[in-house]
């Protein structure tokens, strides 16, 4: 079997078999990359890497949720790297360099919703290093930021002209998030304002959202400020407000804004915000989703000004949500159907501007069998 820096020489071989896939970590969004990995007609499931004890020795498939695969989680990063596989969908909630460098270096392609959106070329010269030494490709994705941002705003600015302004938006009830862990003690909800403002959430969606207004910023040639203005926002309960991490007394944070801007000239050009509220009542100030409610927007401001309204990637009600969340399962999705792209690229750190356009697969009662027709495998290249 040939190794993914081989597959790329062999098109006829990587035509014949399934590319063969490692899950590194299964919270939300690698459990949903498990499911995805499995219904995918071109991957196969061969590793899984858990972070805790009680996940040890688990088939992969039980931790997602699904049938069983036959694939047994391991804590053992050794043996991940000793593994023959093509790609490893790499999830924690925080990356660690190192590991990513190691597992480029051991051969294994990385797509990941965690880092590497548009990173910045002189902060990232070990991992170029290990990919050339792996023949191999880190691709940074997700929806928000890794899709919402930045990838569907440069597709929607296509149909506009002299453009001023792009914006990129998300409106979600973070009750429907299964993480009350991260909703409480990163996220800070539920503490007093000072306590979230001074809390870590800005400084861990800074570095994607940052990213992603400056890939906005650099592909449309907007002449703007370095510095990306970061802004944060709090709104306080009124009453009581009842949420999976407790009730959320009066004078306690309930909602929570983030803006990442671009400027020039002091104007904001690009913009990328997130509004996540514990429901619309109670709040002061009195934040709410809108008549349009939950989804993410997306506006170019040109000739013409163009809004695309993203819906159905948030669930229909927080009991359906901490069940299984779409927007969850869409991150998980939109690095999974990257896989192929990724195993077929050059060497190196490749972002959208360097990829096919990504598409997802048919359901396995209307799509064609692998190898059939010369296009069951997606050929990128």
């Amino acid at each position: 079997m040939t190794s993914a820096g081989e597959g790329r020489s062999a098109g006829e071989e990587s035509t014949r078999r399934a590319i063969r896939v490692v899950q590194w970590a299964t919270g939300g969004v690698g459990k949903a990359a498990i499911e995805g990995v499995v219904s995918h007609p071109e991957l196969e499931m061969v590793g899984c890497w858990v972070h805790s004890e009680d996940k040890r020795g688990r088939d992969a498939g039980e931790l997602a949720g699904i049938a069983r695969v036959g694939v047994v989680a391991t804590t053992s990063a050794e043996e991940i790297l000793a593994l023959a596989a093509d790609c490893v969908v790499y999830s924690p909630l925080v990356p660690n360099v190192d590991e990513v460098a190691a597992l480029l270096r051991s051969e294994k392609n990385v797509v990941t919703p965690v880092g590497w959106i548009y990173p910045d070329p002189a902060k990232v010269g070990a991992l170029e290093d290990a990919c050339r030494e792996g023949g191999t490709t880190l691709h940074g994705t997700g929806i928000h930021p890794g899709g919402i941002t930045e990838r569907f705003p440069l597709m929607v600015s296509a149909v506009s002209a002299r453009v001023t302004h792009v914006r990129a938006e998300e409106f979600s009830d973070i009750r429907t998030y299964g993480a009350p862990d991260v909703i409480r003690h990163v996220m800070a909800f539920g503490g007093t304002p000072e306590e979230a403002l001074a809390s870590p959430m800005a400084a861990l969606l800074g570095g994607g959202f940052r990213s992603s207004v400056r890939m906005v910023v650099a592909e449309m040639g907007f002449d703007a400020d370095p510095h990306i203005e970061t802004v944060q926002e709090v709104a306080v309960a009124t009453a009581p407000i009842a949420s999976p991490i407790g009730v959320i007394e009066p004078g306690l944070v309930a909602a929570r804004r983030f803006e990442w801007r671009a400027l020039v000239d002091g104007v904001p050009v690009v913009t990328a915000i997130v509004n996540w509220l514990m429901g619309e009542e109670h709040l002061d100030p009195g934040w709410s989703f809108g008549p349009e409610g939950e989804r993410f927007e997306v506006e170019v401001t040109g000739d013409p000004s163009v809004r695309l309204t993203f819906q159905g990637l948030q669930p229909e009600s927080v009991e359906a949500g901490l069940v299984r969340n779409p927007g969850v399962v869409s991150t998980a999705n939109h690095c999974v159907n990257a896989i192929p792209y990724v195993v077929a690229a050059e060497p190196g750190i490749k972002t959208y501007l360097d990829l096919p356009l990504i598409a997802g697969r048919a359901a396995p009662q209307l799509g064609r069998a692998r190898g059939s027709g010369g296009s069951g495998r997606a050929n990128p290249s």
